[in-house]
C-alpha cells in the first residue's frame, strides 16, 4: 500500500498491509523561517519515510500574533520573555487577528512548501491547539487563567471567541494550503492534574467543538490528548478520524483500552515519548516497537509515540522504530 492509502484505509478501521507509522520532534533552530521549517520537516520524512507527517510549527507561533515575546537559542525550547495580558483589562485587547499577520503568512507558507515537497504522496497534518490552551500563553500564570476562566469573566470571554475565530480561520487555511487536516492538541488542560472533567466540559469543550464543527470535510484530524491522568473516555464523541495519547502516561488507558472507550475512533501512539528513545541501543528499540507493532493487529491502529520525541533521541533509534514496523 501507498502511505495515503495505508492511513486513510486505517482510519476506517479496514486491514492495512502493516500499521501505519510516524514520528515528531521539533527542530527548534530551524522554525524561524518558512523556508527552514519546511526544510526540516521535509528531510525528517525523507530520512525516515513516515506513513504521515505531523508539522511541529515554530513552538510560539500560535501565541505571537497577540504579541508574546519568546528568545530563541540553538536547538532547545524558546523561553517566553515577554507575555501580552498583564492584567484583566488586557483581555479586552485580544482580539481577532487576519491571516495576512506575518506569522500566519509565514507559517501558511511553511505548509505549502512541505505540500509541495510531499508531492500528495504522504498526508500531512498542521498543528493546532486547543483555544483555551492558546489563551493561557498569552498570561505569564496559568492558574490565574484558569481563576478567570472559572469566573467567566466577560473580557477572557470575549478573547476566547477572538482566539477560537483566528484559529478556525488559520484551520482552514491550512486545509487551503493543501494539509490533509489537523494535529489537534489539547496540551496541559485535559487532566485531571489541572482540572476536572466537569470543568474542561464547560469551560473547554465548547471552543474545541466550535472549532473543530467548523471544518470542511477533510482526509485526516488526529486528536492529541496530553499528559498523565488524561480524560481520554471523555473525547469519544469529538469529530475527529484518530486519537493519540501517551499509553505509559500515569493512569492512562493502554491502546486496546482506548480503541474500546474511542468509538470506532483509529487509536495513534504506543511508543515511549522518551526514556527508551534516549537510553536504549537499537535492538532493544527495534524489539520493543516491533512487539508493539505485531500487538496491535492490522486494523484501526497506527505506531506512533505519545507526544513530540526529545530532539536528542538517538537517530539510531529512531530509525530502529521505522524498520521494526516494517520488519526489515
Amino acid at each position: 500500500m501507498s502511505h495515503r492509502e495505508r492511513v486513510l484505509t486505517a482510519i476506517k478501521g479496514q486491514a492495512v498491509d502493516r500499521p501505519p507509522v510516524s514520528m515528531w520532534r521539533h527542530y527548534f533552530s530551524q522554525e524561524r523561517s518558512a523556508e527552514d521549517l519546511a526544510g526540516a520537516m521535509l528531510a525528517h520524512q525523507r530520512q525516515f519515510d513516515w506513513d504521515f507527517m505531523k508539522v511541529n510549527p515554530r513552538a510560539s507561533y500560535h501565541a505571537e500574533p497577540w504579541g508574546l515575546k519568546a528568545r530563541y537559542s540553538g536547538n532547545s525550547a524558546p523561553a517566553v520573555t515577554s507575555h501580552p495580558v498583564k492584567a484583566e483589562a488586557d483581555w479586552e485587547r485580544i482580539t481577532a487577528v487576519p491571516m495576512s499577520h506575518p506569522v500566519f503568512r509565514e507559517q501558511l507558507r511553511a505548509l505549502e512548501l512541505i505540500g509541495e515537497g510531499l508531492k500528495g504522496r504522504v498526508p500531512f497534518l498542521a498543528t493546532v491547539f486547543t483555544p483555551v490552551s492558546i489563551a493561557s500563553r498569552l498570561i505569564s500564570s496559568e492558574d490565574d487563567f484558569i481563576e478567570a476562566l472559572r469566573a467567566n469573566s466577560p473580557a477572557l470571554y470575549s478573547a476566547m471567541e477572538a482566539v477560537t475565530d483566528t484559529f478556525t480561520a488559520y484551520a482552514k487555511a491550512a486545509l487551503d494550503r493543501g494539509a490533509s487536516g489537523l494535529f489537534y492538541a489539547t496540551t496541559g488542560f485535559a487532566t485531571t492534574d489541572r482540572m476536572n472533567v466537569t470543568d474542561y466540559r464547560r469551560f473547554v469543550r465548547p471552543w474545541d467543538l466550535k472549532l473543530l464543527d467548523a471544518l470542511p470535510v477533510h482526509e485526516f484530524t488526529l486528536l492529541h490528548v496530553c499528559r498523565d491522568n488524561n480524560m481520554l473516555r471523555d473525547f469519544a464523541s469529538y469529530p475527529v478520524h484518530a486519537v493519540n495519547w501517551d499509553v505509559y502516561g500515569k493512569n492512562n488507558l493502554n491502546l486496546t483500552q482506548g480503541k474500546a472507550v474511542l468509538q470506532g475512533k483509529a487509536v495513534v501512539g504506543g511508543i515511549p515519548k522518551d526514556g527508551m528513545l534516549l537510553r536504549a541501543s537499537p535492538a532493544q528499540m527495534y524489539g520493543h516497537v516491533h512487539g508493539i507493532a505485531a500487538a496491535m493487529g492490522i486494523q484501526g491502529r497506527m505506531v506512533a509515540p505519545g507526544c513530540t520525541y526529545a530532539p536528542d533521541a538517538q537517530t539510531g533509534n529512531i530509525d530502529a522504530v521505522r524498520r521494526a514496523v516494517d520488519g526489515s
